[in-house]
């Protein structure tokens, strides 16, 4: 079974501002399923797509199945099932021998800038980028399923 531990971070908008980084990615992602044990996701990027069925949190560990799939089945199911949608550019930034992903987002969760860390094990040690702020594993506000319902224009 597939396990996905994953911390995640606001990030300093000045800071993110003026950092050196290489292009992002643009993301539309939408949700067939969003219950608080369960997820079931499509995401599409320029050239991949992706359906992703993630469990509920347990601190920053949860079960994840990810799976690649063609992209006009990602178009389909997105345009036909999706009970909800947000857009995001993702920024892959290596830190001190880690990946970290920064979603900036689009549309109506426009002004979130998101950073998450994917770990080997919960209790890994790691350094902190100088853009980080404050952590936010486990707000459900900061979900990118809740956000493709409550989106952060609405807090």
């Amino acid at each position: 079974m597939a396990l996905e531990i994953e911390r995640k971070y606001l990030v300093d908008h000045e800071k993110w501002s003026t950092l050196d980084k290489p292009n992002g990615e643009i993301y539309r992602q939408g949700y067939l399923l969003t219950e608080p044990d369960k997820t079931i996701r499509v995401r599409m990027t320029p050239d991949k797509a992706f359906f992703t069925i993630k469990g509920s949190n347990v601190g920053a560990v949860r079960h994840e199945f990810e799976y690649e799939i063609p992209i006009d089945d990602a178009q389909a199911l997105l345009d036909q099932f999706a009970v909800a949608e947000l857009s995001k550019q993702r920024f892959k930034i290596e830190k001190a021998g880690k990946m970290w992903e920064v979603d900036v987002f689009h549309g109506s969760n426009h002004g979130l800038i998101v950073a998450e860390i994917e770990l080997d094990h919960e209790h890994e040690v790691f350094e902190l980028p100088d853009w980080i702020l404050e952590e936010v594993t486990g707000q459900e506000q900061y979900y990118n399923s809740a956000l493709s319902q409550r989106p952060y224009s609405t807090w």
